[in-house]
């Protein structure tokens, strides 16, 4: 093998590892699948990127403090890079349309949803998707996919990459079982 002077055995980082890995854990894979996966881009010797992720993709509200109502949420969503700021929208008005009172607030670095009292899901913007979470994801019908790491293990959602993958009809119907159900933060009905 020709030595071409990089330092094969170093470890490569990329700005999508870490999303890769959450992704392989949602779908059940291994921790050995995953570290083989981590294995085979140092193996490749794919290059290092540098770059400054924006705050908004992170999933943090850059400078959006935790705050209640309409306002916050909507600079929150202004705050997302396209095409987060579409799917987050989209996903707003559905909300709007669905939910009569609808309750709106910033909470995690994150617009956070509910009628009554307590929160019922979230809307972040992240790498490359947008994460849509429901805080009692477990009891809802069918079961959201996606396993959020960090939220709990009852929370169910989805990861929207674009607003055509947005279903309506059937993310309407989880918003209004989720709104039947005690949010967080509330009082037990």
């Amino acid at each position: 093998m020709k030595h071409d002077g990089r330092d094969h055995h170093a470890p490569v980082l990329s700005c999508c590892g870490r999303h890769e890995m959450t992704r392989a854990v949602d779908a059940g894979k291994t921790s050995e699948k995953v570290a083989k996966v981590g294995a085979s881009r140092v193996a490749r010797a794919e290059p290092v990127v540098a770059t400054k992720l924006l705050a908004a993709m992170t999933g943090r509200a850059s400078s959006a403090k935790a705050r209640d109502g309409d306002e916050p949420v909507f600079a929150y969503i202004r705050s997302l890079p396209q095409p987060q700021r579409g799917i987050a929208e989209s996903v707003d008005a559905l909300a709007a349309r669905t939910l009569p009172g609808l309750k709106r607030s910033v909470k995690w670095g994150m617009a956070w949803y509910g009628v009554g009292d307590g929160w019922c899901f979230s809307c972040g913007g992240f790498i490359g998707h947008v994460k849509l979470t429901f805080g009692r994801g477990t009891s809802l019908q069918p079961v959201p996919p996606v396993k959020p790491i960090g939220m709990g293990k009852d929370s169910r959602g989805v990861d929207l990459a674009s607003v055509e993958e947005l279903d309506e009809r059937q993310i309407a119907a989880w918003m209004q079982q989720a709104t039947a159900i005690p949010g967080f933060g509330g009082k037990k009905r």
